[in-house]
């Protein structure tokens, strides 16, 4: 079976990312495609197994099989999380209904060490930029201000989400880089220091709810074996 047709035939959940699911999108914002297939429980009775993930058959399109995107968000991996919060949804089956009711079960207090490394690798980055450059990338400067934002909301609340709200002007004035630098990166600290806090007073559980995530894996392997 062509790895393009798992995409195309068993995708049971696909969403818009990046800037346009954040609120941020501009004129010149690429539309970036994410999805999750679920790979017929025959193909993994072989010697070759499927593939965990796939890229394309679109541009800006990446798919993960159902069981790799569920091992990768039950680490509480940033993009595999916001990827199921999106409000852009494009494509939803039964079994991708499900995967979304399962959102809560994916959501723990690791999403405080998950979230802020990403984020202190992002600004270490930014940092070597100043450095090399005398300026960083503004646009990933308000990627990581979003991204902190999102994590010290999601550990407040208890709920992920990804749209800025209000909060579009101010992000997409550091993008155009009118916010000077030294207020960014106060802003980013200041933003740090309120994860940090939200983290000791967290609604979330200390863990996924792992079992809760491989029953219904099972179960929708055992529907696809026929």
């Amino acid at each position: 079976m062509p790895f393009e047709s798992l995409v195309r035939d068993h995708t049971i959940y696909a969403c818009v990312m990046g800037s346009r699911a954040f609120g941020l999108a501009t004129d010149t914002s690429d539309t970036d495609r994410r999805g999750v297939f679920l790979a017929p429980t025959p193909l993994f009775w072989r010697f070759e197994k499927p593939p965990t993930h796939i890229e394309g058959p679109a541009e800006e399109q990446f798919s993960w099989e159902l069981e790799r995107f569920c091992e990768l968000a039950l680490r509480a991996n940033p993009n595999i999380l916001e990827c199921l919060h999106s409000p852009l949804v494009e494509h939803v089956d039964a079994t991708g209904r499900e995967l979304l009711a399962l959102r809560g079960a994916f959501l723990s207090r690791q999403v405080h060490e998950t979230f802020t490394r990403y984020a202190l690798g992002q600004r270490k980055k930014l940092e070597a930029d100043i450095r090399l450059h005398g300026a960083p990338r503004w646009k990933h400067a308000m990627h990581l201000l979003r991204l902190l934002m999102s994590a010290r909301d999601v550990l407040r609340t208890g709920t992920l989400t990804i749209d800025v709200g209000d909060r579009r002007d101010a992000l997409l004035a550091v993008k155009r880089g009118e916010v000077p630098w030294p207020e960014v990166e106060s802003w980013m600290t200041r933003l740090a220091t309120e994860t940090d806090e939200a983290a000791a007073r967290t609604p979330l559980p200390a863990e996924p709810d792992r079992a809760r995530v491989e029953d219904f894996l099972v179960r929708v392997r055992r529907v696809s074996a026929g």
